[in-house]
């Protein structure tokens, strides 16, 4: 029997995907084997987030389009960091290269980190202008567009792949984003720590918006972002869970969307932010500031229902039966994040056997 032909394995090429260079970075060259690892054990996607150090997303999109097959790879890129014309451009080439497997995700990213960049704030305005922008482009259009974003008396991509446009993804929160998701967007990517409950509330936001708008509310794809723990030592298992969820808590704006939308207690996020390696940041990231190492005596603040219901720890047996109830809540695609594609093989083999049990 083919892998392909094993119970489960179109489920899991489907369903499951994975960051690849997760954190900061110092050899970037380990992304393209993780991709290829991803690739093997059966995961259908990877992800790349945006960095501004060693994790370029165009370099490591194009990097990885030629290092695989049939993965499917998403980037994330920052709306107000690039020109238009060079945000479709880069789409473009990655479906020429990859063969249509590209995937453009936008992310609005900390007001105070695009501030100190010098970059404008990422708000709904912007972004629905630079969807529509690289959607006419991709069509090939001459776009004239004086607003919000600029000025830009004709812009064109001279030269079209011509495949099936990028499917535009936009990480989403609160019920405002995850609304512009619904009304915009061909996909919606939750945030890490929203529990199975939160999933289902997002889910029924994401619908409604987009059948109000006059779309068919199925079409926009939900992926969950869930950190993974699956049969890690101890100290390595804080730091991946503990230690990344403090640097989403922590953030103002963030962590109390992730609480509400979860029903959870925010005095809690008080804590976490009176803690003094927090409040010495002065609104700093923690994450520019700390390793996830750094943080694990900052994430003992953090309920243990947090971490049971937010995100899929234990055995890999537990962690595949953990996730299916995402699944379950409405999620199409589940990203698999915190731990690396070498550390998920027997996982992938455990959600092969929960994806069979569910007929999938």
């Amino acid at each position: 029997m083919t892998a392909a032909m094993e119970p489960g394995a179109q489920a899991l090429f489907d369903k499951f995907g994975t960051y690849i260079l997760p954190g900061r970075v110092s050899d970037p060259r380990r992304g393209i084997e993780e991709a290829q690892e991803a690739e093997r054990i059966g995961l259908g996607c990877v992800w790349i987030s945006e960095r501004y150090a060693l994790k370029e997303p165009a370099v490591l999109a194009g990097a990885v389009s030629q290092a695989t097959s049939k993965i499917r790879i998403t980037g994330t890129m920052y709306a107000t960091m690039r020109h238009p014309l060079v945000t479709a451009s880069v789409a473009d080439l990655m479906q020429a290269m990859s063969g249509d497997r590209f995937r453009l995700m936008f992310a609005r990213a900390v007001p105070a980190y695009m501030k100190m960049l010098g970059s404008p704030p990422i708000t709904m305005e912007r972004l629905a202008d630079l969807i529509s922008i690289c959607r006419r482009l991709w069509a090939g259009e001459k776009v004239d567009y004086d607003g919000i974003l600029g000025k830009f008396p004709a812009i064109s991509l001279t030269d079209r792949h011509g495949g099936t446009p990028p499917p535009i993804i936009f990480t989403a929160i609160g019920p405002k984003s995850l609304e512009f998701a619904g009304e915009h967007c061909d996909g919606v990517l939750l945030h890490p720590f929203v529990s199975a409950q939160g999933v289902k509330n997002s889910v029924k936001i994401v619908r409604d918006a987009a059948e109000k708008a006059g779309r068919d509310p199925m079409a926009v794809r939900i992926y969950h972002n869930i950190i993974v723990a699956p049969d890690l030592p101890k100290d390595e298992e804080e730091a991946v869970v503990g230690g990344r969820a403090i640097t989403y808590f922590e953030l103002p704006g963030f962590g109390d969307l992730i609480v509400d939308i979860n029903g959870w207690d925010k005095g809690v996020l008080e804590q976490i932010r009176a803690h003094p390696k927090i409040a010495s940041l002065n609104g700093k990231p923690a994450d520019q500031a700390y390793t996830r190492q750094e943080l694990v005596d900052v994430s003992k603040l953090i309920p243990q229902q947090w971490l049971d219901e937010g995100a899929a720890v234990g055995t890999a047996a537990q962690c595949a039966d953990q996730l299916m109830a995402y699944l379950d809540a409405g999620a199409d695609e589940i990203l698999l994040h915190g731990s690396s594609p070498k550390d998920m093989g027997l996982l992938t083999s455990e959600l092969k056997r929960a994806l069979a049990a569910k007929g999938l």
